[in-house]
């Protein structure tokens, strides 16, 4: 496959970005897009840039800069917004597992950085997701009893609320929902941490501290409010539900009242 590709270039977070036109060739529709990324930073550091670069807007000769880790799906740095949807063109995936036979020879693939206040970008495609780490500190810690190991059907759960929480912990912290949200909120992610502990007997002790120390470090770090589009619950890559979102809105309110 030869491909187009219109790629974010941004020094810094404080400098101007814009997109540089590069064309990679001879890509097999069987590698990942991050594969794809790769060759295209091989070609740059070994051609010096001018031969694959189409339009250097940005006059940028280094390789591009992007995020990644696992390449398996489960920690969610490949942040990278594709041709206008986060991920990419595929349907519950991570960009690391995305393949280029979603794509046709000849096409001109777009590739941006998450869009959001709350996650500036630091360098081309990378962007500081640190916020999400700040949210989930201030949700704290969970009591357990650390004497004698209590037996394994001590404490009855239901299968429904089992599987519900496991649901939400699946989340990976990608950012998907935040980088597709017109608000730039980050209510689904967040939700998706209180629920996956607030199912539980383990999460209920400091179920009302956590929802509402999570919402409010959500609003110091600039996030915006869910206005229910439900667009983050079709980008996630987790199939995270908006329930979560209602069932987190309860936990804070309850504490509210409480207070």
């Amino acid at each position: 496959m030869d491909l187009i590709l219109k790629v974010w270039r941004q020094k810094s977070a404080k400098e101007k970005g814009c997109f540089e036109t590069y064309k990679v060739s001879n890509i097999s529709p069987d590698s990942s897009f991050l594969e794809m990324m790769d060759i295209l930073n091989e070609q740059l550091i070994r051609e010096g840039n001018s031969p694959v670069a189409i339009d250097k807007g940005c006059k940028s000769s280094d390789p591009v800069a992007f995020d990644h880790d696992c390449r398996e799906g489960i920690c969610g740095m490949c942040s990278l917004y594709i041709n206008g949807r986060p991920h990419g063109p595929d349907n519950e995936v991570t960009t690391c597992q995305l393949h280029m036979r979603k794509f046709k020879d000849g096409d001109t693939i777009t590739i941006e950085p998450w869009r959001s206040a709350g996650m500036p970008v630091i360098r081309d495609l990378v962007v500081n997701r640190g916020a999400l780490d700040l949210i989930l500190q201030a949700g704290g810690y969970v009591s357990v009893n650390t004497g004698g190991v209590p037996d394994a059907n001590s404490t009855p759960i239901s299968r429904d609320n089992v599987e519900e929480s496991m649901d939400a912990a699946a989340c990976v912290g990608c950012g998907a929902c935040i980088a597709t949200c017109k608000n730039g909120s980050a209510m689904l992610f967040v939700s998706a941490r209180v629920s996956s502990l607030a199912l539980l007997p383990q999460g209920k002790i400091e179920g009302a501290r956590r929802a509402k120390a999570m919402v409010a470090k959500m609003d110091e770090l600039g996030f915006g409010a869910c206005t229910n589009t439900r667009a983050c619950e079709m980008e996630c890559p987790k199939n995270i539900s908006v329930a979560h979102i209602a069932r987190m809105n309860r936990e804070f309110l309850l504490a509210k009242l409480k207070d």
